[in-house]
This record gives structure tokens, C-alpha cells and sequence, in this order.
């Protein structure tokens, strides 16, 4: 049996505070009322000793107008509430936190649980991570502690992919990725794990994919994850594809020294798509899904790709290497910029094999697409009205933002090689629409025939701009990021209600 929390969380509206809060007599009104706060969203209060049994509480205003806001507003009020109080009574020492998540607790496990994230490898004990507990206050409806456990997925699967875009590379290798992955859905029913090595990918003709890894000594891998959760197991599944460039120098074309240690997070893509597919398995969304990693590091070498190559890819394209930093559009073909052909392979591999009705790839990809939108918004390029608009309503719900971006034919021109079918960089110009239009001649089926409506849904996230926070918010420690995973969960449950 769980001990009683040592510490209280109270997201409230400051127009009308609760009486009564948990076990010890809190009364959020009165002391809320003793501070004198201004009501403003996000304002905080911490109290020492502030009910019957000496329990520490943080109470957090929602902002004065919060009732009066849509839903997805009031839950992303209490997601930050929840942050700024859980990082509040983690600076206080507490060790065991209730919260009130009367208001939504789904956002508000949300919230607490991506706050308390922290990542650390320091092994002095003033620095070491600290285990605190969080459950719901009070004795929760079935519905109220469902929608708690999900919101405690969701988080977990973000602090998940957090957690793997921080490792540092020497620890986050290919097989190493693999390894965890594999550890994580232990035990998870319907699912099955492929961990194919570099022989299976060169009979599979992964050219491209092969090639980037010709600069390192860490044997590449491709990851397959197989969840078969609709009633018919045979049904066409949802496709994830997720970049794996575990660490990033830029190859030949090497990269400027200056924060390089961030592309040890150049595996986001792989990271987001593998740690939504969990939460999708133990949610027991009724939906089949298949997820496609490519796993590799971009090193320069003696073998190495070298700018003036051209590669076939898996459907048989030719493509002129002008820059061995656009590896993730080879891999998922077949980043910066020249990683494109990294997923080159991916992609064909997944949209040919499988044959699902929709095709999602994440990726680092383009600095261009930092620039473009920063770090609130993860770019979308698709060729789907309808799976934009389905992104874009599961995005909104999570605040877990995304914004459409032009894929537009007329960039095919900045991409056509000199001696090749395809060139995996079009220059400084709309970068990202250039490698979003590369990634698409690697779709099988997203092109209609003969006037009829394409046989695959794509959508490329471009997700180099919210991969990193640069600053803390209210729930987001400074640091990696994880996103889009919980857009990409609520996506998949949503798509799975429809049909």
C-alpha cells in the first residue's frame, strides 16, 4: 500500500478555489485567499505545513478565465498548472505528491509527469534523479482513474523519447537503440519485434540506407515494430517511419563543431515514432500499426559516402549525393539536408511491404525548418487534405503543435540531379520543401494513376525545430523535447475511433 503524499498539487480556478483538498484538511480557498495572488494563469503559491498532518501544497491559478475557454485550452491550463507546481514541490524535497486532478486527469497526470522528467548521468548523491511518486488525490471514478492512466502513458512515452535523444551517443548506438526498445515492450501483448542487421538489409537492395553507414564501425540496424491490434489482424495497417541517425557529424561534409554534440538527438524521429507505438500497444488502441527505424551513424571515414556519389535506391532511382550531410533523406528514402537518403529506403520498404492506407515518417530533418517555424510548431508536409486535418485536430488537443507546409511539384526542380534521377539537396532555398518533395518520390502509392485518388495517406513531420527546448516552460525542462509523441498517440487513437 501506497503511503500518504507528503505533498499537495492544486491547479485552481482563482475565482473559485476548492474548500477541501485531500485527507489532511487543505483548504485551497483560504489559503489561497491569505497570499493574495494575482490570478493570472500560471501564478504560484507554496505552503509549508499547510494542512492537519504538516504536508507541503503548491496551488497554481488556471488563469481567471479558464472557465470559460474551449476544452483543449482548459486541459493545456491545467497540463501547466500541474508543471509548475510539480516542479515547485520537487525544489521543496517533496517525495510523494497528490494532485488534484479533478479538473482533467488526463492533463493534469500529463503535466505533472513531463514537469518531474529529469535526465542526468552525475553520480554525486546532491545531483543524482530523484524518485518522486504522483497519484491522483482523493478516491477517483473508474473513468477519472482511466483517463489519469492515460494521461501517465502518454507522458511516459514522451519521457521516453526524451530520454533517448539525451543519451549521448557512445551509450545510444544502433544495437544499443535496439536493445532498449526491445527491453520497453517486453510483456506487451500483440506486438512483434525485427531487429535486421546489415546482411538482411543488402539482400532487401537497401542501398542507400547501407551507404551512410559505410563511415562508421558501429554495425547499422533496422527496427520493425509490429502492433496488430484491430479486430482483423490482417487489415491495413497505419505506417510509422522514424529517422535513427544516432549520431550526426555531417560525413565528408562535415558539420561545424559548435553544439554538434546536439545530433546525438539526430535518432528523434526514430525515437518519437518507437515510443508512441508503445503507448498505442498498452493503450490497446483497436488499429494495426507497423513502425520502420533505420539505425545508423553519419561518420566520415575512409569508405564513406562522398559528395559527387550517386546511389541506386531500393525502387531503383539514382541519386547524386551533393552532400553527405542530407543522410536522412537516404535512409528513409529507399537531414540537414543531405541526410534524405538515409529514409529513402525506409519509406519504399514500408509503403511497399505493407501496403497501409497511411504513411507518417518523422524526422529531424532541416535546420531550414528551425528558421521557418522555431520550436512551437512541427512542420507537416502531406498530400492528404484529410490526414492534415486529423493531424492537425490530434496536435491541437495535445498542444503538441503542428503547421502545414507547402508540397508543391514546382520544388522538383531545385532537386534534379546533374547525373542522377534526383540530387539529395536543392540548395538554400525552402530547404524543407525540398527534401519533403525528395522524400515523396519514395512513397509507394502516394501518386494516383490514371486519374484515380492515391493509394496511400503520407505525411512527412519535419521536427528539427521542436526537437530541442532551449529554454524551460511550464512543463518542458530545458533539453530535448520528445515531441511529437503525444500528438502521434492521440493521432492513432483518433484514426482508430473513426474506423
Amino acid at each position: 500500500m501506497s503511503s500518504a503524499p507528503d505533498a499537495y498539487l492544486v491547479p485552481l480556478d482563482p475565482q473559485n478555489p476548492p474548500s477541501s483538498v485531500g485527507p489532511g484538511g487543505l483548504n485551497p480557498a483560504v489559503l489561497w485567499e491569505s497570499a493574495r495572488p494575482k490570478d493570472k494563469a500560471g501564478e504560484a503559491r507554496l505552503f509549508y505545513n499547510a494542512d492537519q498532518k504538516g504536508a507541503l501544497a503548491a496551488l497554481v491559478s488556471l488563469g481567471p478565465k479558464v472557465s470559460s475557454q474551449p476544452d483543449k485550452l482548459k486541459d493545456e491550463a491545467v497540463r501547466k498548472a500541474a508543471g509548475i507546481g510539480a516542479k515547485n514541490l520537487k525544489d521543496a524535497g517533496a517525495k510523494h505528491i497528490g494532485v488534484d486532478a479533478s479538473r482533467s486527469p488526463r492533463a493534469a497526470a500529463e503535466g505533472t509527469a513531463l514537469a518531474l522528467f529529469e535526465f542526468t548521468l552525475k553520480t554525486d548523491k546532491a545531483n543524482a534523479k530523484k524518485d518522486i511518486q504522483i497519484k491522483p488525490l482523493g478516491s477517483p471514478s473508474e473513468p477519472a482513474q482511466r483517463e489519469w492512466d492515460t494521461g501517465l502513458l502518454y507522458a511516459g512515452a514522451q519521457n521516453l523519447a526524451r530520454e533517448l535523444k539525451e543519451l549521448p551517443a557512445n551509450m545510444l548506438t544502433p544495437t544499443s537503440f535496439c536493445e532498449r526498445i526491445e527491453k520497453e515492450f517486453q510483456g506487451v501483448d500483440n506486438v512483434e519485434l525485427h531487429i535486421r542487421d546489415k546482411a538482411w538489409a543488402e539482400e532487401k537492395g537497401m542501398r542507400t540506407f547501407l551507404s551512410v553507414t559505410k563511415g562508421s564501425s558501429e554495425p547499422p540496424k533496422f527496427l520493425e515494430i509490429h502492433y496488430r491490434g484491430a479486430p482483423q489482424k490482417d487489415a491495413a495497417p497505419l505506417a510509422f517511419v522514424g529517422k535513427g541517425i544516432t549520431f550526426d557529424s555531417g560525413g565528408i561534409s562535415l558539420k561545424p563543431a559548435t553544439d554538434m554534440k546536439l545530433m546525438r538527438a539526430d535518432m528523434g524521429g526514430a525515437a518519437a515514432v518507437a515510443s508512441a507505438a508503445l503507448a498505442i500497444a498498452k493503450l490497446r488502441v483497436p488499429i494495426n500499426l507497423v513502425v520502420v527505424t533505420p539505425l545508423c551513424e553519419n561518420l566520415p571515414g575512409p569508405s564513406a559516402n562522398k559528395p559527387g556519389d550517386v546511389i541506386y535506391a531500393m525502387n531503383g532511382k539514382t541519386i547524386e549525393i551533393d552532400n553527405t550531410d542530407a543522410e536522412g533523406r537516404l535512409i528513409l528514402a529507399g537531414k540537414e539536408i543531405p541526410l534524405l537518403i538515409l529514409r529513402t529506403d525506409a519509406l519504399y520498404y514500408a509503403s511497399s511491404t505493407f501496403k497501409p492506407h497511411t504513411v507518417i515518417d518523422a524526422a529531424t530533418l532541416t535546420g531550414a525548418m528551425v528558421i521557418a517555424l522555431g520550436g512551437e510548431f512541427s512542420g507537416v508536409f502531406s498530400n492528404s487534405d484529410s490526414l492534415w486535418e486529423e493531424l492537425y485536430a490530434a496536435g491541437e488537443s495535445e498542444f503538441d503543435r503542428f503547421w502545414r507546409m507547402p508540397l508543391d511539384e514546382a520544388y522538383m526542380k531545385q532537386i534534379s540531379g546533374s547525373n542522377a534521377d534526383l540530387c539529395n539537396t536543392g540548395g538554400r532555398p525552402a530547404g524543407s520543401c525540398t527534401a519533403a518533395i525528395f522524400l515523396k518520390e519514395f512513397v509507394d502509392g502516394v501518386k494516383g494513376e490514371n486519374g484515380e485518388e492515391p493509394r496511400v495517406r503520407w505525411a512527412h513531420l519535419d521536427i528539427a525545430g521542436t526537437m530541442e527546448a532551449t529554454r524551460p516552460d511550464a512543463y518542458q525542462t530545458k533539453g530535448m523535447t520528445g515531441r511529437p509523441v503525444r500528438a502521434l498517440i492521440e493521432f492513432a487513437r483518433r484514426l482508430a475511433e473513426k474506423n
